[in-house]
């Protein structure tokens, strides 16, 4: 009571002197660690609350107890005091905020209006000022099903910028009906513009007016005796209505709209999201943020949304499962409507929404125990002191000896920790077929890292007694107290399910075949080679078009880029000729010959 009291007093504190600007806040311990985050549209009437005692929810009663400090950012507007907010939770991971674990991306539609002819692309991550973006969308299946449906219906080019430089005649998709061909001019640039915003017009879910625009140039193009021009809208026309009639009818009425749900269910907090686009259900993803298991469902809720549109395109409403507090506040920063709807057909998908977040939940309690399960009996089969909380599993991959890697997954209680992931290009190791000596490089490197808070319990390695007595010989010099390392080789048949295992100071020994720790310890030791094996290819092709481009005389990163982006590959800059590698900006003539004769000396 009287830790409450004193941070009550702190906060009073610094009421008198905040600001009544939009900005963010921070509560620090005594210590300077950061408490909380938090965005306000004035920062003073925003701390006062903190100074109602019989008003605060439990845990905010146990941060404001620890407070003995605070530091005021003042911004703009909302919308900057929502993602410096983001920003800061991210950098400093506060006690006290919710934390989403996955920061991911989703892939989006993108055009860019202001090209002679653009093209519809697939896009993920950083954004260009100049090009419209449409989305997300939960999976690259939902993103290429809308592609394919315009496609069909408005005749947009999906293809490269330079194959499309390049053509001299009309390709397979303008002989089948899903391309106007304007690389050899079989469409007015003025024509294709006016497909461009059309596309436009159903991405923004205004179909209906694009079959009313449509039905109109038919008739006019009918009564004037142009009938090509006429069955072509006719075939645009039924492709749209196809379209619309496949349809969910819950959905076909929303433009754009996001659907969130925030359920606490058996201890677990779950906030599901679906997304609709153009009437058109995208997908919908789980999310299971840490920290929130004090908080209700509508602070939960408040939480995700101030974190998650600070960097996803907000649609323009947002559903939400439950009423909240600094719901117009949270409007102007979004920049999207939110509604709680009661009754009727949107109050109908959020429920939907809310019960796919409890059956998300259900699945990943089933999931955590079945883990649980493996790593108590993983602590029992190799005589661990105590169970698993990090698994590191290492494996090594490259080609003869070349584009030689090592990779390190890490496994925990709740699945696989991706963010964990390492990969070690193998830089001191002579001889890259000494899988002993990469094997011992890699190991070391991680050692010299490591610290109190990412430090294993179990390293597990992908080989057999060489490997294990090699790295144990490596980390001779660190202290290697309650942690176990183990190998993993394949039996003497080389089948899945009855691999050895290796520790040293005891006999090597099988699992029962077909039981659920084998299937557990084949999964975390093919997810180290997957990821290898991943990595060890992007670095063969990065290094294959590297040695073909970068030891030519004259042509360094930037011009690199430019024709990669031009070209597409390695192997379209090698196929092409001297006039068609002028066509690169910054390619003299001089340039392009030096390329030219470089691929075909």
């Amino acid at each position: 009571m009287a830790g409450i009291q004193h941070g009550i007093e702190v906060i009073k504190g610094y009421v008198k002197i905040a600001p009544t600007n939009p900005g963010v806040y921070r509560m620090l311990d005594a210590n300077g660690r950061v408490l909380y985050v938090g965005k306000a549209k004035s920062i003073k009437k925003r701390i006062v609350a903190y100074t109602h005692f019989e008003r605060l929810p439990d845990h905010i009663k146990r941060m404001v107890a620890e407070v003995e400090k605070m530091e005021f950012i003042i911004v703009e507007n909302e919308a900057k005091a929502l993602l410096m907010e983001n920003d800061l939770i991210k950098k400093l991971e506060p006690k006290y905020n919710i934390l989403l674990k996955d920061d991911k991306t989703f892939p989006h539609l993108m055009i860019n209006p202001n090209e002679d002819f653009p093209a519809l692309r697939k896009s993920r991550g950083a954004r260009r000022d100049k090009c419209k973006y449409f989305g997300p969308f939960a999976s690259a299946t939902a993103v290429n099903n809308v592609m394919d449906i315009i496609q069909k219906a408005f005749l947009l080019r999906s293809c490269l910028d330079s194959v499309f430089s390049n053509r001299e005649r009309p390709c397979m998709l303008y002989q089948i009906k899903r391309c106007s061909a304007p690389c050899v001019g079989k469409i007015s640039r003025e024509d294709y513009h006016k497909q461009v915003d059309e596309v436009i017009a159903f991405l923004e879910g205004r179909n209906s007016e694009l079959k009313e625009k449509w039905s109109a140039e038919m008739q006019r193009a009918s009564e004037a005796t142009d009938y090509e021009t006429a069955l072509v809208l006719r075939d645009r026309i039924r492709t749209l209505s196809s379209i619309q009639g496949g349809y969910n009818v819950e959905y076909a009425d929303i433009a754009s709209a996001d659907i969130v749900a925030a359920v606490k269910h058996k201890n677990m907090v779950c906030i599901q999201v679906f997304f609709v686009r153009s009437g058109q259900n995208c997908g919908n993803i789980p999310y299971f943020p840490k920290q929130a298991a004090d908080m209700s469902e509508a602070e939960v809720l408040e939480a995700f949304l101030s974190t998650f549109y600070a960097e996803q395109l907000p649609p323009k409403e947002i559903y939400v499962s439950q009423e909240l507090e600094n719901k117009e506040f949270l409007q102007a920063a979004i920049g999207a409507k939110i509604n709680c709807y009661k009754k009727g057909n949107k109050a109908k998908l959020i429920a939907r929404a809310h019960e796919n977040a409890v059956a998300a939940i259900e699945r990943k309690l089933a999931e955590s125990a079945s883990i649980e399960a493996n790593l108590t009996e993983m602590q029992r089969r190799f005589d661990l002191p105590r169970i698993p909380q990090r698994i590191e599993v290492y494996d090594n991959s490259h080609n003869q000896g070349s584009y030689a890697v090592g990779a390190m997954i890490v496994a925990t209680p709740e699945g696989f920790d991706k963010k964990s992931y390492r990969t070690f290009n193998i830089k001191y190791t002579e001889n890259t077929n000494d899988d002993f000596a990469m094997m011992k490089e890699v190991l070391l490197r991680r050692f010299e890292r490591m610290s109190a808070e990412n430090r294993p319990d179990v390293i597990l390695l992908d080989g057999g007694l060489g490997q294990l007595h090699a790295v144990h010989e490596a980390l001779s010099g660190y202290d290697l107290h309650g942690i176990t390392i183990i190998a993993i080789s394949k039996g003497p048949e080389r089948n899945a399910g009855k691999e050895f295992y290796h520790i040293l100071g005891r006999e090597s020994f099988d699992l029962p075949f077909a039981s659920p720790i084998a299937f557990y310890m084949q999964n975390i030791r093919d997810e180290a080679h997957r990821f290898a094996i991943g990595t060890h290819r992007k670095k063969r092709a990065k290094s294959m078009f590297k040695s073909q481009v970068d030891e030519i005389e004259g042509i360094g990163a930037k011009r690199k880029r430019d024709l990669l982006n031009f070209f597409g590959s390695a192997e379209q800059i090698k196929a092409a000729s001297v006039a068609d590698l002028m066509k690169v900006e910054g390619i003299s003539k001089k340039t392009a010959e030096k390329i030219y004769k470089y691929f075909h000396n």
